[in-house]
């Protein structure tokens, strides 16, 4: 059994990060790092703590779209691509974050080709998840919903040796957010596949 947020690689080096005049701040709980439809100007990665980007649909719910945790970047796209932000990021706990200016970071990207490749694979796999979602939502029950997001969490792990089970670190609420179901049906929904032996609860903990 293993926590999910214990192995992660920072996708751009602090060092490097250092090179190229990025600031390291403090995140406040709950501090809104940038708005849908605001400009995009800097880099972001997380150094400590969760950053989570989130949307509105048409009834004011809120759809997750990724939760970043430390060593991992965000908001990229409308940074590479010139145009506003499509979702909103705000910080789910304390913690740090690089912040770089927009072209420093392709300067960056200019002169380190690895990263530029790294950092690609990065907006490919985001690419597929979101696929992936869009898919279970519009076409599963919200117990293949589940399973697939629990499955993609447990293969963000990168070890020789894969362990049987994991602790998700997410809440109902937040996997509710990722799946587009209200987190009623995900607590039910959780429940029933605890009975059936389909995951295991340790007190609040979802192990998958």
């Amino acid at each position: 059994m293993l926590n999910f947020l214990s192995k992660k690689r920072k996708l751009i080096p602090s060092k490097i990060l250092q090179e190229y005049q990025a600031r390291l701040v403090r995140m406040r709980k709950d501090q809104v790092l940038f708005e849908e439809g605001s400009q995009a100007l800097e880099f972001f990665q997380v150094e400590e703590g969760q950053v989570r980007m989130y949307i509105l649909n048409h009834e004011g719910q809120e759809f997750t779209q990724g939760i970043f945790n430390a060593g991992e970047s965000f908001g990229e796209p409308p940074l590479l691509g010139n145009f506003p932000y499509p979702s909103t990021a705000v910080a789910l706990t304390e913690g740090k974050v690089w912040r770089l200016a927009k072209a420093d970071f392709l300067k960056l990207l200019q002169n380190h080709f690895d990263l530029h490749l790294k950092l690609d694979h990065v907006l490919c796999n985001r690419l597929q998840y979101k696929s992936m979602i869009l898919t279970e939502i519009s076409a599963h029950d919200p117990e293949h919903r589940l399973i697939t997001i629990l499955k993609f969490l447990k293969s963000k792990i990168t070890l020789t040796e894969k362990p049987d089970k994991i602790i998700i670190p997410y809440t109902r609420q937040q996997l509710a957010d990722m799946t587009s179901l209200r987190v009623e049906t995900v607590i039910r929904t959780i429940k029933r596949m605890e009975k059936e032996g389909k995951l295991v609860l340790e007190g609040h903990k979802i192990l998958f």
